[in-house]
């Protein structure tokens, strides 16, 4: 087994998230058992369509965000995470109950990638044919 670059791994038992900063080989345990890879989920159905991350243009400026899901303390976005498609810069933002899940990325022009960690639903990314 192997990691790549910017992957997130969680144990099912603790809830630990953890993410390679530096590709190597080799497996992740926590809590005696080996993490899962989290793997961003893109479904075009309800649930997907309130969890894919995306891009909006206002008042000269860029953001991401999921603005049709619920910020309560049962259910909320827990971070955003914005990286260059070659994967040498990433941008993260946590977010809390009640927040507005939205991320200011008006300081690159770079093709980006964006996913989002729902505390209930997991990884999403963004909705490649939007």
């Amino acid at each position: 087994m192997s990691t790549e670059k910017l992957q997130l791994y969680k144990c099912d038992i603790c809830g630990n998230l953890v993410q390679v900063i530096l590709e190597g080989a080799g497996e992740l345990v926590c809590c005696g058992q080996p993490m899962k890879l989290q793997v961003p989920q893109h479904d075009k159905n309800e649930i997907g369509e309130k969890h894919a991350p995306k891009l909006e243009f206002r008042e000269n400026k860029k953001y991401v965000q999921v603005k049709t899901h619920p910020m309560i303390m049962e259910h909320y976005i827990q971070f955003i995470e914005v990286y260059k498609k070659d994967k040498t810069e990433l941008h993260l933002k946590y977010f809390k109950p009640n927040d507005v899940p939205e991320f200011d990325i008006s300081y690159t022009n770079d093709e980006i990638e964006t996913v989002e960690m729902c505390n209930i639903h997991g990884l999403w990314g963004e909705d490649k044919n939007d």
